[in-house]
């Protein structure tokens, strides 16, 4: 096939993601365009692009979702590919059809691998005959309260009910016994319903403390896929991540290149073609199942960046002009380790909820091995019309400890208010010892978190903290020293986080 060179970009999207695109496409010499709803329009991506476009109101679905207009867009600014980054409409097969035809590159896979893998029974069917590890079950929807029944036993309790359809924990269950399943595939059928606009679920048997790994892949339009190693992802609250690390503490060679090959395979079950993500759950003896497959660019992708030193927005656009991978499977190797905490405005201290308001202070930290991507600026206001992230923060280090102890350094200059975030209890877990040893799992904030735990300080710390005030009392008459003590307190406590 022949190349097509993409000269003009618009990113349909927002925030740190589409400045993070249009980073890339800048460096390549492509001009880019933004669009943006009433609500963003002062946001940075705004101010970034070389053009940029209001698309409508807040809501998403009237702006952001807003298939006929961003096409509309294209057309007027004589826009060559659209990148849609992640959330959104990134994997929405009829917006990927209708760009195509506009004769307009689509810098993703094709829509048939969008349908398949945004299938999780079709993914299932895709991949069987391909020899891939898959949790046991069935590969087909299920709406009968006895034929659940009939397959649960069969597998075993506990089990888990989940949608077909989306993700991000909606319409999913767990069943311990047969006295709850049918309330439970009741509930799990509305809410997929309600949610996705499809109650198909299917039966699987639930792997009690698993590992969440992916792996990433990246493929041509001339048959040749390569993986760039795994991701651990089991830092989670509600099912969705928080903490992400390459490569993962407990992958060995082997399992590496075994997870690596499933991958591919995967891959090669849909013709997939572009930057993609093969989801796997690891059970406590590190047998790993498939679990999905994402047909984009995940939102953790800075870390497989860093470890590889590929930057695969650029390679999605080189997959996207027709161009053949110039990487072969032996060239990649991993360099040091990388981390990422998502920086949400959601409290932790209450159950994660969002929160919402201006960001009266912000200010990212810097140094070796520090990488923020962000869509925020000082003096804005968090929005309630989107997802709740305000920024990732990524590290790199020579080894897995070396980015443990940067990414805590990062978070400590890290410097927000006006909003709550997720810092503080990203700083907590990269303290555990669970955390610290490598040996935990999905369930880590079941098993070692509580909300208290953000507002007690250690007896050491109070300690500290009283002889200092002590002191300073007892300096104040003086002056001298009230201004030198109050710089030694830790920042962490003066700014109350």
């Amino acid at each position: 096939m022949s190349t097509k060179k993409i000269n003009k970009i618009l990113v349909a999207n927002r925030g740190e993601i589409a400045i993070r695109v249009m980073r890339t496409a800048k460096e390549m010499g492509i001009a880019t365009v933004a669009i943006y709803s009433d609500a963003d329009i002062n946001a940075p991506h705004v101010a970034y692009a070389d053009e940029a476009v209001n698309v409508g109101p807040p809501a998403s679905s009237e702006s952001y979702l807003n298939i006929e207009r961003i096409l509309d867009v294209c057309k007027e600014l004589n826009v060559d590919a659209i990148h849609p980054g992640y959330g959104f409409l990134s994997e929405n097969a009829g917006f990927a059809r209708a760009v195509e035809a506009n004769g307009i590159t689509f810098i993703g896979p094709s829509t048939h691998a969008i349908e398949v893998m945004g299938d999780k029974l079709a993914a299932k069917n895709a991949v069987a005959s391909y020899n891939i590890p898959m949790v046991p079950g069935v590969n087909h929807a299920v709406t009968e309260i006895d034929e659940a029944t009939k397959i649960a036993n069969e597998i075993g309790y506990p089990v888990l009910i989940k949608a077909s359809a989306g993700g991000g924990g909606k319409g999913m269950r767990v069943v311990e016994s047969s006295d709850e399943l049918a309330e439970q595939m009741t509930r799990a059928m509305s809410e997929a319903q309600s949610a996705f606009g499809d109650s198909s679920v299917f039966v699987e048997k639930y792997i009690g403390s698993p590992r969440h790994i992916e792996i990433q892949i990246l493929g041509d339009q001339h048959g040749k896929t390569l993986y760039l190693f795994e991701r651990e992802c089991s830092i989670q609250r509600r099912h969705q991540k928080v903490i992400e690390e390459a490569p993962s503490p407990v992958v060995d060679e082997k399992m590496r290149q075994a997870m690596g090959e499933a991958a591919v395979n995967v891959a090669k079950a849909c013709g997939y073609y572009g930057a993609g993500t093969v989801e796997f759950i690891v059970d406590e003896n590190l047998d790993f199942f498939f679990l999905e497959m994402n047909t984009r660019l995940q939102v953790e992708h800075p870390v497989t960046e860093e470890i590889t030193g590929i930057d695969l927005v650029k390679e999605q656009i080189y997959v996207a002009e027709g161009r053949k991978l110039d990487l072969n499977q032996e060239d990649l190797k991993i360099n040091g380790h990388s981390m990422e905490v998502r920086v949400y405005a959601e409290n932790p201290r209450e159950n994660f909820l969002p929160d919402t308001g201006t960001l009266n202070t912000y200010v990212t930290p810097q140094g070796p091995g520090v990488r923020v991507d962000d869509g925020y600026q000082q003096g804005m206001d968090i929005p309630i019309y989107y997802d709740p992230m305000i920024a990732k923060l990524t590290t790199h280090g020579a080894n897995r400890e070396q980015a443990r102890l940067r990414m805590l350094r990062a978070i400590e200059e890290y410097e927000i208010s006006g909003v709550q975030t997720t810092l503080d209890f990203c700083d907590f877990a990269l303290k555990h010892e669970a955390f610290v040893s490598g040996n935990f799992d999905t369930k880590f904030v079941g098993k070692f978190f509580k909300p208290e735990y953000l507002n007690n300080d250690t007896p050491e710390e109070e300690e500290i903290a009283m002889a200092l005030a002590a002191h300073i009392f007892n300096v104040e008459a003086t002056g001298s020293e009230r201004k030198s003590e109050q710089n030694g307190l830790s920042k962490w406590k003066l700014r109350a986080r």
